[in-house]
């Protein structure tokens, strides 16, 4: 995070000074995806002094730009006729800012090759002007627009090359095509440090939410994130990996967001989730808002908010379909919000309340405020429905109780441990709510782009079904006692396979629909949560080889054919194709379960889901009656021997993250949690101790520490926690179990959700949330623990 400006003087004085349109378009220019700041040096950011005296650059503009130039995605440059040695030791500005010398003629040797690189955009090499290094820099840079200010006639080439969402600023007088004009480098200093604060707002937001703290609703086929402050954030329509229609949490108000606050000003007395449902409360002083998505016909996703109290109540509705790109209409009339020019019908109804709609010039708000005192107010937001839909109090409580009654009578049907029950119910309607009912596959999140690093580039999109993550997730809800999911997934599942050229051909993740993932892509839209950059759609680990996931699925089938006492022959078929796809690739190295963006190895875990696959399968078989099948018994010795013999690494004694390596991986474990190894080995006890030594930091466990070959940090992993959780258990060391257990439930949410991960370092909650893996294995601590505490 850069430097904080104080802008506590100087920005009302700069104000005072700057026209209602030179605001406006550095507001503009403050949200451009990626941002060149170029300014020339004398006389723009110093005064002009005797030749023979060195001019000496305002300590304000020095601070600004180094300011802008560590915000992510913005660049700065300082231009100038003077030598590049003499701007450099004139200027005295850090390496992040790009300096341009003699005309154009001589650029920072740390970022340009002048001797080797010298043709500029247009192609003429031999020009050297303030223009031909401005295009050069925006050209290398890959800038989607440009600030630059001058204050002389050789700067007047510079600003000939502005156009679209670039900005001129003139310094003094002279003619100028520059769209405005300050008085001299005091100002635009201050104009500068402006434009820093507003930058740095939109990127990172005026009031980042921490991640842990947002609420999540859902019906089964439509998810969206609330804020303590009753703001939905994040909603999608019409599937999980559409476009947002509203995404303010990752960056700013501009993606989106539909708001509700009292309006006079209060704190949150309050959020909860109505025991045993998805419906969330957000209780102020005088207003109450509760919020759930009513299950819907496929297709319509049909969000509905309630605000009852005795106090005036605010309504800000701002949809920013497609991340905040498409362009749509807004009408309002009668109580009803209409959207048009989207490709699925959008209205907000609110029988009774009067909407105001306004433009910022591109996109429309409606906004409303209501007397609550007398009576609820029903909002319901209908996307994908021809029809209009005026919801009413009455009929919505009766709505509202189906919704609570069939929450409430599944979780009835859940047999929940005594270790912690409320929070493992709580894991259990987030799993189920993550379950997309109409096909049966399972989200590993419901977001995308949230940081395992804040500012950092590890933002991935988790809206689609690994099949590892999806057969773990609904595993989980058998151990319970709901099968239905697990159905729903398997059927899903066998429609992939009966869709590919065989089980051995699967991709690591699919579409709730079953197809396919389109490439991974990045947004320029969105600035990201705390200005992590990029945000991404898709998933690059779709194209990734793992082998593992045969393992999942056939641990699942082996589960709920125990559980059900009985094992169909649709399951039949599908468990031993999965062990037909072992068989023809067990041998080959892979990606691994942490999707690494290198080349494939022969990763331990792989190989130990390997021998899983073929395990189950034949206890599966021998349960039910069915005949083993030619082989399976050898071929599990042998994958057996192999892991024991070439997955130890007798220099870190310990098992590692792969064949021929010493760097350690909290997945390894499940050679003893799988059972390939006694967990009473003592090369397992060594396992645990080591991952436990190098890779356990306070309440959390991280995957590895070696490179990965990707730039940035990222936090302890929750999932990774409760496999050293469930280790400790099996190796007979209850007590640091419930003590890590114990620091693990400190970690959850205000209202009971698990991100992904954990910092130990800065204490932040990262990742994409609410996560599956970190649900599914706090439910599995759970158990053991009400397991063993009773022996």
């Amino acid at each position: 995070m850069p430097q904080r400006l104080n802008l506590s003087k100087n920005l009302p004085r700069s104000l005072a000074g700057l026209s209602r349109e030179i605001l406006q378009d550095l507001q503009q220019l403050a949200r451009t995806p990626s941002l060149l700041v170029a300014c020339n040096y004398g006389g723009t950011l110093s005064y002009h002094g005797a030749s023979d005296v060195p001019s000496k650059l305002l300590v304000e503009s020095a601070l600004a730009l180094r300011a802008l130039a560590a915000l992510p995605n913005t660049h700065t440059a300082v231009m100038s006729g003077r030598t590049l040695r003499d701007l450099a030791a004139d200027s005295r500005l850090p390496r992040e800012v790009h300096l341009v010398g003699s005309n154009g003629a001589e650029f920072d040797s740390e970022f340009f090759d002048t001797d080797t690189d010298t043709d500029t955009d247009d192609g003429d090499a031999t020009r050297q002007d303030s223009g031909a290094a401005l295009d050069r820099l925006r050209s290398r840079l890959g800038v989607s627009a440009a600030f630059f200010a001058g204050d002389g006639a050789s700067d007047e080439m510079a600003m000939n090359t502005l156009h679209g969402p670039d900005l001129g600023i003139r310094i003094g007088d002279g003619e100028s095509v520059a769209a405005h004009r300050v008085s001299g480098p005091e100002k635009l200093a201050q104009l500068l440090a402006l434009l820093f604060e507003l930058r740095k707002d939109w990127l990172f937001g005026q009031h980042v939410v921490a991640i842990e703290r947002h609420s999540m609703i859902g019906d089964g086929t439509s998810t969206a994130l609330v804020t303590p402050e009753a703001r939905i954030c994040w909603m999608t329509h019409p599937l999980p990996d559409s476009g947002s229609l509203f995404a303010s949490i990752l960056g700013s108000e501009e993606a989106g967001h539909f708001s509700i606050e009292p309006v006079k000003k209060s704190r949150v007395l309050g959020q909860r989730y109505v025991d045993n449902t998805m419906i969330v409360e957000t209780r102020w002083a005088d207003v109450t808002v509760t919020d759930y998505i009513e299950p819907s016909p496929l297709g319509i996703t049909n969000l509905v908010r309630k605000l009852t109290g005795t106090g005036l109540a605010r309504i800000v509705f701002a949809p920013r379909p497609d991340y905040a790109v498409a362009h749509f209409n807004m009408h309002a009339a009668d109580g009803v919000v209409t959207i048009t020019g989207t490709p699925d019908p959008i209205a907000l109804s609110a029988p009774g309340v009067e909407f105001t709609v306004t433009s910022d010039g591109r996109n429309e708000t409606a906004t409303a405020i209501v007397d609550l005192s007398a009576g609820a107010v029903m909002l319901n937001l209908r996307c994908g429905d021809t029809e209009p839909y005026i919801p009413d109090a009455a009929g919505e409580a009766a709505r509202r109780g189906a919704v609570m009654n069939d929450s409430r009578a599944w979780v009835n049907t859940l047999t929940l441990p005594s270790v912690k029950p409320s929070l493992v119910s709580r894991s259990a309607l987030v799993l189920r709510a993550l379950c997309y009912e109409p096909t049966g596959a399972v989200l590993a999140a419901s977001t995308t782009s949230l940081p395992e690093g804040i500012g950092g580039t590890r933002n991935w999109d988790y809206r689609y079904c690994w099949l590892r993550d999806g057969s773990m997730t609904v595993k989980a809800l058998v151990d319970l006692g709901s099968t239905d999911e697990a159905d729903g997934f398997l059927h899903w599942l066998a429609g992939v396979v009966a869709d590919s050229p065989g089980a051995q051909w699967l991709h690591p993740l699919y579409s709730v629909t079953g197809s396919s993932l389109s490439t991974e892509a990045s947004l320029e839209s969105l600035p990201g949560y705390a200005g992590s950059r990029p945000v991404r759609i898709g998933n690059a680990a779709d194209n990734q080889v793992q082998i593992d996931v045969f393992g999942p699925v056939a641990e699942l089938i082996d589960t709920l054919s125990a559980r059900q006492g009985t094992l169909s022959d649709f399951q039949w078929h599908l468990l031993t194709e999965m062990v037909e796809a072992v068989t023809s690739r067990w041998q080959e190295p892979d990606h691994g379960i942490w999707e690494a963006r290198r080349s494939p190895r022969h990763h331990t875990y792989t190989k130990t889901m390997c021998w899983v696959t073929v395990d189950r399968a034949i206890r599966t078989a021998e349960r039910h009656g069915r005949e083993v099948g030619a082989g399976w018994h050898e071929l599990a010795t042998t994958i057996r021997d192999e892991v024991l013999r070439e997955g130890w690494s007798e220099e870190a004694q310990s098992y590692t993250v792969a064949y021929d390596s010493p760097d350690l991986d909290a997945a390894v474990l499940h050679i003893g949690l799988s059972g390939l190894l006694d967990v009473n080995d003592e090369r397992f006890q060594k396992t645990v101790s080591a991952v436990e030594r190098e890779l356990r930091v306070g309440p959390t466990v991280f995957r590895y520490r070696y490179d990965d070959g990707l730039p940035g940090l990222e936090g302890g992993f929750h999932i990774c926690t409760t496999w050293l959780i469930e280790a400790y258990v099996l190796a007979g060391r209850l007590d640091e179990a419930e003590a890590l257990f114990n620091q693990l439930v400190i970690l959850v949410g205000p209202t009971g959700l698990l991100s992904e991960e954990f910092d130990p370092a800065t204490e932040k909650h990262l990742g994409n949330h609410p996560q599956a893996y970190s649900h599914l294995g706090f439910i599995r601590c759970a158990q053991l623990l009400d397991e063993h505490r009773g022996r």
